[in-house]
C-alpha cells in the first residue's frame, strides 16, 4: 500500500504521525512510504533518517497527499487540505469530528473518503488504547502547566503546588478519575499539592484510592459537589473521557467559574471535544491562556505537541498496528478483523457511519456493516 505522510499545518502542531522505526517497519513489510520534507524536523527527526529507514522524501503538501492511499496524520485536514484528498483515500488521525464545523465534515463526505479516528479506537472493554497513550503522557503535563499558569505573569495566584515551610500547598481538584486523571493526581501529589478527584462513577474512584498510595479526597462529580471543591480550588482539571467521538459534556457552569478564586486556574483537557467548561475556547501551544472571570483557562487542544519528539513516538507506538493492519489486509479486511478499529471509523467512503456525528450535524447515519466488503 501506498502510504503518504505530510507536514503538519496547524499552528504549534509539531507532532509526527510515524516515526522511522514505524516506517522501517512497512517498508519491511512491502509498503511504499513518501513523507513530505522537513515534516519531521520540529520532533527533531531529520529527512536522512527516514529514507535510511526506506521512505522516499517528496517536495510538496499536495504530493504526500497525492501519492497515498493511506494517509497517517496527527490532526484532521485543514480547510486546504480538503482540496488535496482523493475519492477512497483513508485518513487516520485524531479526527475530533463533533468539535468540527459542519462543513468540513460534508466536505470530506463528499470527497469519499474513509475517516478514522484514534480517539475512538475502542477496546472490547471499553478502554480506549490510543487515548490512554497520551492521557499518560497528558495528565503529568498537567502539572507543569499548572504551575506555570499559577505564576503571576499568566495571571495566575502567584502560589506554588507544593507551597513552602510555613506554607500550605495548593488545592488540586481533578474531574475524571481515569487514566489521565489518575496520573494528573500522582504527579499533583508528587509535587507536594493537596487533591481532590471527583468521578460520577465511584467504582473510578474506588479503583483509583487501590492504585494511589497518598493520602486523597475523593467525591462524586455531582454538581454541588464540583461547585463546593471549585470554591476552594487553585487549579482545576477537567479529565472527563468522552467516547464514541461524542461532544464533551458540560460540567462547569459559568456561575460555578465565577465562584472560583481570583487566579485560579482551569486546564480544560476535554476542549477538544468541545470542552466541558462553560467559559472555555481553544487556545494554541504559542497563546495557551487566557483570562476569564478573574480565572486562567488553558485550552489548548493538541497540548502534548507541546513535547513533540515524546508525543510523535508515543502516537507511532501506539497507532501502528492498526496501519500494519490496513496496509497489510486492506481496509475491509482490517476493519472486519480488528473490531477496536472498526469501531473508529466515522465516515466509509462518503458515508457517515457514526451516530453520535450524525445525530450532532443533521447526517444520514449508515452502520458500518452495513457498508462494508465482506467476502
Amino acid at each position: 500500500m501506498d502510504i503518504g505522510i505530510p507536514k503538519e499545518t496547524i499552528m504549534g502542531e509539531d507532532r509526527l504521525a510515524l516515526s522511522p522505526l514505524a516506517v522501517k517497519t512497512l517498508v519491511e513489510h512491502g509498503h511504499s512510504v513518501y513523507i513530505e520534507g522537513g515534516a519531521g524536523l520540529a520532533s527533531n527527526y531529520q529527512d536522512a533518517e527516514f529514507t535510511k529507514a526506506g521512505a522516499m522524501v517528496v517536495y510538496s503538501h499536495d504530493e504526500a497527499f497525492g501519492r497515498a492511499q493511506l494517509v497517517p496524520k496527527v490532526q484532521r485536514p485543514g480547510p486546504a487540505e480538503l482540496d488535496m484528498l482523493n475519492e477512497e483515500q483513508i485518513l487516520f488521525s485524531f479526527m475530533h469530528l463533533a468539535a468540527a464545523r459542519e462543513e468540513h465534515v460534508r466536505a470530506m463526505m463528499e470527497k469519499g473518503i474513509t475517516a478514522i479516528g484514534y480517539e475512538i479506537i475502542e477496546d472490547d472493554d471499553g478502554s480506549l488504547p490510543i487515548v490512554r497513550s497520551f492521557s499518560e503522557i497528558a495528565g503529568y503535563m498537567c502539572l507543569q502547566v499548572a504551575a506555570r499558569c499559577l505564576e503571576v505573569q499568566c495571571g495566575g495566584r502567584g502560589i506554588m503546588l507544593g507551597g513552602a515551610p510555613g506554607v500550605p500547598p495548593a488545592e488540586v481538584v481533578i474531574i475524571g478519575a481515569g487514566n489521565l486523571g489518575c496520573n494528573a493526581t500522582e504527579a499533583a501529589l508528587g509535587l507536594g499539592a493537596r487533591v481532590t478527584l471527583l468521578d460520577i462513577n465511584v467504582g473510578q474512584l474506588r479503583r483509583a484510592l487501590r492504585h494511589i498510595h497518598s493520602p486523597i479526597v475523593t467525591a462524586t462529580a455531582t454538581p454541588g459537589h464540583i461547585e463546593t471543591a471549585l470554591s476552594y480550588a487553585d487549579v482545576l482539571i477537567i479529565a472527563v473521557g468522552v467516547h464514541h467521538g461524542a461532544r464533551a459534556p458540560m460540567i462547569v457552569s459559568r456561575e460555578m467559574v465565577r465562584g472560583m478564586k481570583a487566579g485560579a486556574v482551569i486546564i480544560d483537557t476535554a476542549i477538544d471535544q468541545g470542552g466541558a467548561v462553560e467559559t472555555s475556547r481553544p487556545t494554541t501551544i504559542t497563546n495557551p491562556s487566557f483570562v476569564e472571570e478573574g480565572v486562567v483557562h488553558y485550552c489548548v487542544p493538541n497540548m502534548t505537541a507541546a513535547v513533540p519528539r515524546t508525543g510523535s513516538r508515543v502516537l507511532a507506538n501506539a497507532s501502528l498496528p492498526y496501519v500494519l493492519d490496513i496496509a497489510d489486509e486492506g481496509l475491509d479486511a482490517a476493519l472486519l478483523k480488528q473490531p477496536p478499529l472498526a469501531r473508529a471509523v466515522s465516515i466509509y467512503r462518503g458515508k457517515c457511519c457514526n451516530s453520535e456525528i450524525a445525530e450532532l450535524f443533521g447526517l444520514d447515519y449508515t452502520p458500518l456493516s452495513e457498508l462494508i466488503n465482506k467476502e
